[in-house]
């Protein structure tokens, strides 16, 4: 079943799919970061690429009701994942980018996870 997301703003980026896929830098065509398709309810990206390009990328299929974590994202086979039922959410190619600030509501547990870097 194909979903069909409620909101969707990209900014200096572009995706490979509808709303999901490898996400790409405007600035300078690389490859920012790749986004499960069928695990997320809600994304939500602001990064700064090596290039000097500021992009971003929100994304939602439903109202924003998730709970705050209380945990940090678990990473397995460099991927970002859920850590109570180890979903793939995102993967972030971090040596791409000098800083970046991310948000993602599991679609399984209706949980909603930050992460913020500065590399």
């Amino acid at each position: 079943m194909t979903r069909t997301p409620k909101h969707k703003e990209l900014k200096n980026t572009r995706l490979a799919s509808t709303y999901g896929s490898w996400m790409y830098c405007e600035g300078c065509d690389k490859t920012i970061a790749y986004l499960c398709y069928v695990t997320y309810d809600l994304f939500k990206l602001k990064y700064q690429c090596k290039c000097g390009n500021h992009g971003s990328i929100d994304i939602s299929f439903e109202e924003d009701t998730a709970q705050e974590a209380g945990q940090s994202l678990i990473t397995i086979k460099n991927r970002l994942c859920c850590p109570t039922d180890e979903s793939p959410l995102v993967t972030i190619q971090a040596k791409k980018l000098d800083s970046y600030k991310c948000e993602v509501v599991c679609k399984n547990c209706n949980t909603k996870y930050r992460e913020e870097h500065t590399l």
